[in-house]
């Protein structure tokens, strides 16, 4: 129980700490923004918005829009004037304090360069990455549709990017679709293997003149950007690096104090 409550703790500090300025949409003039998103997310322990599908995405934003409104009905219909209300303010006060006491000893947490640096050399295995390429793809039920495609692509000339995403928004039956069909960089085991295999055989800026087959469909491929594998460079992983050392080292005071002030407690276990 202890351990839950400190992880929870921990959360919510960062959360807090976080620098909330994107706003995905208006309600009633209010701005719903990467807070009322990561209130949502909390739900999803391990699951950063980001990295959602679009469909995902939209969803998710929707729920936040009618939390909004919810919130401004219960302030409307003075909720906050109710017994039940004061009650459970009463109650959660002890838990708050907490939070923003520790919230404020996570502020205290420095971590040297010397340590960040450290840290990476002794790791750098852990920052290995393999070869990516950066692709976007169309995705149809049917051979002749791809192919149609690929021909309509071949006209492009110089212009094959942008009718990609163009025919991409119109054409693809994926969720990337909204997106011009893009799903960023991949790695060899992160797609099927048919997939793979034609997307990294593409130079960059090329895409697959013969539609590509696999169990979701026919997929078109377009080749953004190749990156080599490697090791990432220190200045790329530099911000994780800090925050999870901190993190280390918060925890590691928190659980000090906490065995420091047991020693000074009168504590008496009930049979």
């Amino acid at each position: 129980m202890k351990k839950i409550l400190v992880s929870s703790v921990i959360a919510f500090a960062l959360l807090q700490n976080a620098s909330f300025a994107k706003t995905y949409a208006q309600v009633n003039g209010s701005d719903v923004t990467d807070k009322d998103i990561a209130a949502l997310m909390r739900a999803m322990p391990g699951v950063a918005f980001d990295q959602l599908p679009q469909e995902a995405k939209t969803q998710i934003i929707n729920q936040a829009i009618e939390r909004k409104l919810l919130i401004e009905q219960a302030k409307k219909e003075k909720i906050q004037d109710s017994k039940e209300y004061k009650e459970a303010i009463t109650n959660i006060e002890d838990d708050l304090m907490l939070e923003v006491w520790m919230r404020k000893q996570m502020d205290k947490v420095k971590i040297p360069e010397s340590e960040i640096t450290k840290f990476y050399n002794e790791n750098k295995s852990k920052f290995a990455q393999p070869e990516t390429v950066k692709v976007s793809h169309i995705l149809v039920s049917g051979e002749e549709e791809a192919k149609a495609i690929i021909a309509e692509l071949k006209k492009a000339g110089k212009n094959v990017a942008s009718k990609f995403d163009a025919l991409a928004k119109e054409k693809s039956k994926d969720s990337s679709a909204s997106n011009g069909g893009e799903l960023g960089y991949i790695a060899k085991n992160q797609v099927v293997p048919e997939f793979a295999d034609a997307a990294f055989k593409l130079q960059k800026g090329a895409y697959t003149t013969a539609p590509v087959k696999t169990q979701f469909g026919y997929h078109i491929i377009l080749a953004e950007d190749k990156k080599p594998a490697g090791t990432i460079a220190l200045k790329d992983i530099k911000g994780q690096i800090e925050q999870q050392l901190k993190l280390q080292k918060f925890h590691e005071e928190v659980k000090k104090e906490g065995e420091e002030l047991r020693k000074k407690a009168k504590i008496e276990l009930s049979k």
